[in-house]
């Protein structure tokens, strides 16, 4: 087996895909040879105030000029490959069903999923913890990686072949001081990982999560300064990880050189859980 990474004749669908992990992830997948599908409530051409209601970041992105789902579409279609931006919600099962339904017909397959959408503005202690807010991210961060992945497990069945990766967080492997819903989330996406794993097996089906630490992306340069200074200070090396780096880890699970490799939380931390002083 030569040595690269090489995904040609793939179709991917990433959800989230407008901004930050979401957007690196599908051009990196692109360029390893993939089609792509970008999901996410946010494209450009059908952005409205309704997507307030899924919190702070979403509104920030929209009304700051972060919404880049069907710019990046077009990009990847500018490296030769096959592109949709499609606009789903993945707490909505009919959206998400419409969503894998187009991206079949117009690409053929699904894959590789890749569950990247979530939210991540729910912050405060635990006894200010709104119950509105942590079943919404019950709803994004986990039910969302459910329903999409589930809705695409039929295909990869089918074909005898398929990558699953979910974005977990080191908030779900270390706890999240003022993120009570969110660390639950992705402990609970840990879980269904290994779960998806198990069943997946025998289908030809992998399914291993990511597990970020503080990572560049627009939301973290949108948090305060002195705690993303505190934060950063936990690492080995001193500063936040990129977008791309978590995008190269995806692009290597999704290959034939991960083939063997099920059930697992990769760190791309920085070493964030180790002991550092």
């Amino acid at each position: 087996m030569a040595l690269e990474i090489d995904l040609s004749g793939r179709v991917a669908l990433v959800t989230g895909g407008s901004r930050g992990l979401g957007r690196a992830d599908a051009l990196t997948l692109a360029r390893a040879g993939a089609d792509v599908a970008l999901a996410d409530i946010l494209v450009e051409s059908q952005v409205s105030d309704e997507t307030d209601r899924w919190g702070a970041l979403a509104t920030a992105a929209r009304t700051q000029g972060l919404v880049h789902t069907e710019e990046t579409a077009e990009e990847i279609r500018g490296l030769g490959r096959r592109s949709l931006a499609l606009r789903c919600d993945v707490t909505d099962r009919e959206q998400v069903a419409a969503a894998v339904a187009r991206t079949v017909e117009e690409l053929g397959s699904i894959d590789i999923l890749v569950n990247n959408a979530a939210t991540l503005d729910h912050v405060g202690q635990f006894h200010d913890q709104s119950p509105e807010l942590w079943e919404r991210d019950l709803r994004v961060n986990l039910s969302g990686s459910f329903n999409c992945a589930q809705a695409v497990w039929p295909h990869m069945k089918e074909r005898a072949w398929g990558r699953i990766v979910n974005m977990a967080s080191v908030a779900g492997t270390l706890g999240g001081f003022g993120q009570a819903s969110y660390s639950t989330t992705k402990a609970g996406v840990l879980g269904l990982t290994r779960t998806l794993a198990m069943e997946g097996g025998r289908h030809g089906i992998t399914c291993n999560a990511i597990v970020p630490g503080v990572i560049g992306t627009e939301a973290f340069h949108m948090a305060n300064a002195a705690m993303n200074e505190r934060i950063v200070a936990r690492t080995v090396f001193r500063r936040p990880g990129e977008p791309q780096d978590v995008a190269n880890a995806i692009a290597f699970l999704c290959s034939d050189l991960a083939g063997y490799i099920t059930g697992v939380g990769l760190y791309v931390s920085g070493g964030i859980e180790l002991f550092v002083f």
